[in-house]
């Protein structure tokens, strides 16, 4: 039996991007499933160019001439420009895919949203719920009954606990380790190596042992 793969496009060509079409690859080698097209960036300046053996097709207008439906994938971790970018194609006939290497471990009692990435060896565990957008990079854990909601980006080795909330837009730092029953704000970053052990606000920057905010940014009131 013929497999029939489906058609998907990488949006942005950047570091992300390039560590996605290797996940897809890995994916394709234990089971074919897709047919990676090429990348989608706005850079007009790589349009046409190839990375990786991989074609950049064009700008984010490209899939407006889609006939038929493509599956697409949002490859930026910065949550304005992905947020900004996802608004666009609300009217495109695209579908997002989830793109999970075969090595995380999940359980069936987790509910995943669309248009999300999980690294290998990341674990999570029971009744997790994540939103949509959010990208897990190599060896996350998150525990029971977390909530990751849409646009979060949780960087290497980020550590989650059990009944924790990271609200819309967050990023994780490297390392980070947020402990049992605590939520994190919308749109803060917790920076590298911090631990959360306290409920941190929204729209701020938070970092240390114990993470404490260092700074509010735009969206504060």
């Amino acid at each position: 039996m013929i497999e029939i793969l489906k058609q998907i496009a990488i949006i942005g060509a950047g570091g992300v991007g390039k560590e996605v079409a290797l996940l897809i690859e890995e994916i394709n080698n234990i089971k074919p499933t897709w047919d990676l097209i090429g990348f989608i960036d706005d850079n007009e300046e790589l349009h046409g160019k190839y990375i990786n053996g991989i074609k950049i097709l064009g700008g984010i207008d490209y899939l407006s001439n889609n006939v038929d439906k493509i599956f697409v994938v949002c490859a930026i971790a910065d949550y304005k420009i992905k947020k900004s970018i996802i608004s666009k194609l609300e009217n495109y006939n695209v579908e997002y895919a989830n793109i999970i290497h075969p090595s995380v471990y999940i359980s069936k009692t987790n509910l995943i949203g669309k248009d999300v990435i999980i690294y290998p060896g990341c674990i999570l565990t029971t009744n997790i719920k994540i939103g949509n957008h959010v990208i897990i990079s190599p060896k996350c854990g998150i525990g029971h009954e977390a909530y990751i909601d849409d646009y979060v980006s949780l960087l290497w080795d980020v550590n989650v606990a059990g009944n924790v909330k990271i609200n819309e837009g967050c990023l994780i730092g490297s390392n980070a380790t947020i402990i049992q029953n605590k939520e994190i704000g919308k749109g803060t970053i917790i920076g590298a190596g911090a631990v959360v052990v306290d409920n941190i606000p929204s729209y701020c920057t938070a970092v240390g042992v114990p993470a404490k905010p260092i700074k509010f940014h735009e969206g504060a009131k």
